[in-house]
């Protein structure tokens, strides 16, 4: 009865929803992307759902973090999480760690795919506003052969891709490279655009983890990328999305043979 209402609908039957149920996301980020993207999927019933982020929640994040209350600041995001997701859906099975993700820590992403069926869908969520987190989970994706559907949210427009780079369509790196860097601060660190320091409207953050959430149910439920070597754009100020084809880079120097 729980998923009573996707099950009547046509293209989505019981199969697909047990196929839902035996797959597993990993998401990177549990602020404006993560909290609505993880919470439509644990309604819809994914199997497994885990969250990586070591942010800690702050007043600013509860303008468009759905899962967080003026109680949760200062505690964990992923945690935090964590818990409100348990509570919406016993059956899922949610973990999480607090880790950042790095080099070192990557091993771990491995280790969860590894520990599933061969045969069992498996999905990488990018939900970060970190351009080196983004390259990282996108080298995670090309090793390992792992689709990488990756979401972006600034100001009043968002942008939206999934990528599966073992059959040579490109992956993150050939449709971004090194556009989202910009001058080096005085530290000589690459600088990027965030919701920190550029804003983002609070819808724009919950639309976009939400057509995240329905490029994944329809990737993981019934084994369809519905935007296969396409990025979506969508535009809140305007109310209009178009998408734009990509192919690989053929001198990408993550992907290309």
């Amino acid at each position: 009865m729980r998923y009573s209402r996707q099950i009547l609908l046509e293209n989505w039957d019981i199969t697909a929803q047990e196929r839902l149920k035996a797959s597993t996301v990993v998401i990177l980020g549990a602020g404006g992307l993560g909290c609505p993207v993880s919470e439509t999927l644990v309604r819809a019933g994914i199997g497994n759902l885990y969250i990586i982020d070591d942010d800690v929640i702050e007043m600013s994040n509860l303008q468009r973090q759905t899962l967080f209350t003026v109680e949760d600041i200062g505690q964990g995001k992923a945690e935090t999480a964590y818990k409100a997701l348990s509570k919406i859906n016993e059956y899922v099975n949610v973990s999480y760690s607090d880790q950042r993700l790095n080099d070192d820590t990557t091993d771990s992403l491995i280790k969860i795919k590894q520990d599933k069926a061969s045969d069992a869908p498996f999905l990488l969520l990018d939900c970060s506003d970190n351009f080196a987190a983004r390259e990282l989970l996108n080298q995670v994706s090309v090793n390992e052969s792992i689709p990488l559907l990756s979401a972006s949210a600034l100001g009043y427009s968002g942008q939206l891709a999934l990528y599966e780079p073992y059959k040579q369509t490109g992956c993150y790196h050939c449709v971004f490279g090194e556009v989202l860097k910009k001058e080096p601060t005085e530290t000589n660190e690459p600088m990027t655009q965030t919701c920190t320091n550029s804003g983002v409207l609070a819808s724009t953050t919950t639309i976009m983890g939400n057509l995240q959430a329905n490029a994944a149910l329809q990737y993981l439920g019934r084994g369809i990328n519905p935007l296969f070597s396409q990025l979506l754009i969508w535009d809140g100020s305007s109310m209009t999305q178009h998408k734009m084809r990509y192919r690989q880079d053929k001198q990408c120097q993550v992907c290309a043979d």
